[in-house]
């Protein structure tokens, strides 16, 4: 498993640094990632939506990181961004896919335009990036994709129809993808988050959390990262389309 202040392993044949890229990284667990990456010696592209991205914390590392703005659920946003990030780092070795929308309301309650927000950014969102990634790592024959699902892509939450059908055809996708790019060495696996401190669950108070917790805690965003960093390293060779869920206990 990943140790802090490791950086050798992320470093390819040849001396050069392996780049990363990850959507929805201006917070929570995206930008966790895009921090923790930096730290293990990556070039990271950190993907935002929005109109401001607060860059102070990235002052130390400015020759590693590069912030593009675009809208995963565009395929011409998506393709700028990789165009835009192989110019300045060459190839993009590891892409993760952790951007995502989420919508708490009864299903009868809940406008199409919701619906179709949610599976623009959850699911085709990943189809984009991965259409836009995977010719140039076949070509290679190298690469990591690491998708982001949830554990209510298992199991199902209720009031979160929507979020839970997109997680779950994250999980599809990746078992798919990864039989489909495995011939040509290239690793795809998910992660499927628990209960995780993040704004997505500050609709929810901390006793609400921990009572569905067997270990009693909230998760961290370096619980998520941690596994992300090992299942991209180049020494990971053997684990391609499975499901991490990193949930304390809560779905087993």
């Amino acid at each position: 498993m990943f140790k802090k202040g490791t950086v050798c392993a992320n470093i390819s044949i040849g001396g050069s640094m392996r780049t990363v890229l990850i959507t929805g990284a201006s917070k929570g667990i995206g930008k966790q990632a895009a921090l923790d990456f930096l730290k293990a010696g990556y070039n990271v592209i950190v993907n935002f939506n929005k109109t401001y991205i607060d860059k102070s914390e990235y002052l130390m590392f400015k020759e590693q990181v590069e912030f593009i703005k675009a809208d995963v659920s565009d395929y011409n946003q998506v393709k700028d961004m990789f165009l835009n990030g192989e110019k300045r780092f060459g190839s993009i070795d590891v892409v993760v896919n952790n951007a995502a929308v989420s919508y708490v309301g009864l299903l009868s309650q809940m406008d199409e335009k919701d619906w179709d927000r949610i599976i623009d950014v959850n699911l085709k969102g990943i189809f984009n990036v991965c259409k836009c990634a995977v010719p140039s790592m076949v070509n290679r024959k190298s690469g990591h994709i690491i998708n982001i699902s949830s554990m209510w892509g298992i199991t199902g939450a209720s009031c979160e129809v929507a979020y839970s059908a997109s997680k779950a055809g994250v999980i599809g996708l990746t078992k798919a993808l990864a039989k489909e790019l495995a011939p040509s060495n290239v690793y795809v696996n998910c992660v499927a988050p628990g209960i995780i401190q993040t704004d997505m669950n500050d609709v929810f108070t901390q006793k609400e959390l921990i009572d569905m917790i067997p270990l009693g805690r909230i998760g961290k965003k370096q619980d998520i990262s941690s596994i992300l960093l090992f299942l991209s390293d180049e020494n990971t060779s053997f684990i391609t389309g499975q499901v991490f869920s990193v949930n304390g206990g809560t779905v087993i």
